[in-house]
């Protein structure tokens, strides 16, 4: 059995997809490019503000399903340029604490609305 996670507090599924889904003490976590969803504008041009914004709109999600970073199991990392990897990984480090999630980064051609990053997480529901 699944159940759909959503949240005003992180932007809407612009698409056939849910923010997140709940389904065997996991939640699967859509990737978040940057977008604001006070504005509904990508937030910031560097790397480091879209990275922040992503990472926040995650963490928006996972507290609508009572869940926090610390449940973090897994993320996926998606940059629109690998030189990125260490701007991103450095706001990174403030969003996670040990032990760290497993994790896989690579670079991709494009990402939606041109962000630089994409974030998607799957946590272990406690």
């Amino acid at each position: 059995m699944k159940k759909r996670i959503h949240t005003d507090n992180a932007p809407a599924a612009i698409g056939p997809y849910s923010q997140a889904v709940e389904a065997g003490g996991f939640i699967y976590v859509s990737g978040q490019i940057p977008v604001d969803p006070a504005t509904g504008e990508l937030a910031g041009n560097t790397i480091e503000a879209q990275a922040k914004q992503s990472l926040s709109n995650v963490r928006a999600i996972l507290e609508s399903a009572d869940c926090t970073m610390n449940d973090v199991v897994k993320t996926t990392v998606l940059l629109a340029d690998i030189a990125d990897f260490a701007g991103m990984n450095g706001v990174y480090a403030d969003f996670f604490s040990e032990p760290f999630p497993a994790r896989a980064a690579f670079a991709v051609k494009d990402l939606p609305k041109g962000a630089k990053v994409e974030i998607e997480v799957i946590a272990l529901k406690s």
